[in-house]
């Protein structure tokens, strides 16, 4: 196997299937009834048994201070394996890391040293693509 890499992972979007349009953005009290995506619950588990050092790397409504704690919780609750391997910002850029899994370039996503894999768009629609990526990069 190649090197660890660092990859940090989205939440809203990426593990969580998350639509401020559909559920405001002070959806905080039933943030932990909110469904995984399709597969990332068992790719993040796959990305670890990959050896890699995997964080989940999220940004929350600053106004809501609950909606903070409504992540940590859904953490809790579908990945309790990374309840302490969390970063919440609004400054991405500002992480440390190979690869960033993140469906938008806002907060930093977009100047991400490492690689950016913009989830959800054409390279890497689903979590099948992004496994599939790593899998070949562990290859290599």
């Amino acid at each position: 196997m190649s090197k660890t890499k660092v990859i940090m992972v989205d939440m809203d979007g990426v593990i969580v299937h998350y639509d401020p349009a559909l559920h405001g953005t002070d959806d905080s009290a039933n943030f932990q009834s909110l469904e995984p995506i399709p597969g990332a619950i068992a790719a993040v588990r796959a990305l670890i048994a990959m050896g890699h050092d995997v964080f989940i790397a999220t940004t929350a409504p600053w106004d809501n201070p609950m909606a903070w704690t409504a992540k940590r919780l859904w953490i809790e609750a579908h990945l309790p394996e990374m309840k302490k391997r969390v970063f919440m910002t609004h400054r991405k850029d500002m992480l440390m890391g190979d690869y960033l899994i993140d469906d938008r370039t806002a907060n930093g996503a977009g100047e991400f040293k490492g690689r950016h894999l913009h989830f959800g768009q054409a390279e890497f629609p689903d979590w099948t693509t992004v496994l599939a990526y790593f899998k070949e990069l562990t290859l290599s």
